[in-house]
């Protein structure tokens, strides 16, 4: 799904006041965390991750890492928190974007 730029600066005015769902820690990416990433995306649509783990490089690595295996779109990234959107069309009340 493309969205066009407008869209991805609404989606970030709707990233800004949430908190970290999943938190990477010192081992990484592990099964575990991609599990947790996709259940929070099924239910929430717009996330926030905090990876704490290594430096810039691993975080860029993990980052790149959880977009392939979720398939899921990166909104925004400051430091080590990345706000990641994936449409849920299943889901009761899904995520409108604007038509703009």
């Amino acid at each position: 799904m493309a969205i066009t730029e407008k869209q991805k600066r609404w989606l970030k005015q709707q990233v800004h006041h949430l908190n970290p769902v999943v938190l990477v820690g010192q081992h990484g990416i592990t099964d575990a965390v991609l599990a947790e990433v996709e259940v929070a995306l099924n239910h929430h649509e717009l996330i926030k991750i905090r990876v704490n783990a290594g430096d810039r490089d691993e975080r860029d690595a993990a980052i790149a890492d959880i977009q392939a295996h979720t398939q899921a779109m990166l909104i925004a990234r400051i430091g080590n928190v990345a706000a990641f959107y994936r449409a849920n069309i299943k889901k009761r009340d899904p995520l409108v974007l604007p038509k703009l």
